[in-house]
């Protein structure tokens, strides 16, 4: 479920109040382990954490890079791990970290989906967040788009 508000407030105003409160208390674990340079806003209807298009302006789609997102959706709450899902050994890591904390692991391609905040390992998600600094993560963007690029021309 994609939202229309325009800002962070809004959007979590939109929320029935056990979603917001899940989704406030995810939010501020991002925050805290956010790392520098990111910017929160509001960007495909959820609350996105990117790098500022000043920083990185060659995107596919003119939009600023992704490193996560937080969604409400229509069964679920959605975490997107943008950030680890693009390397290999941190998205085993990850997988690894989390179910030894014997949380179910439902995960998408992109996001880790949730009922309710207890769901959630939140020093698992706060490590996830803080695991690459944004120089690097725009370095495995642009790794991922000069793969592509190659596969595209074979």
């Amino acid at each position: 479920m994609q939202s229309d508000a325009k800002n962070v407030k809004e959007y979590l105003n939109e929320l029935p109040p056990e979603r917001r409160k899940a989704i406030e208390k995810v939010r501020e674990v991002i925050l805290e382990n956010l790392p520098e340079g990111m910017e929160e806003e509001m960007n495909w209807g959820m609350v996105t954490y990117q790098v500022p298009l000043e920083e990185y302006p060659d995107t596919y789609n003119n939009k600023p890079l992704m490193y996560a997102a937080l969604a409400s959706q229509k069964n679920h709450m959605s975490l997107y791990l943008t950030s680890i899902y693009a390397d290999d050994d941190k998205k085993e890591e990850f997988e690894k970290e989390y179910k030894a904390t014997g949380k179910r692991y439902d995960v998408g391609k992109s996001c880790v989906r949730f009922r309710k905040l207890d769901d959630l390992p939140l020093d698992v998600i706060a490590d996830a967040i803080a695991s690459t600094d944004m120089e690097d993560f725009i370095e495995q963007t642009k790794k991922a788009g000069s793969t592509r690029k190659r596969g595209k021309n074979k």
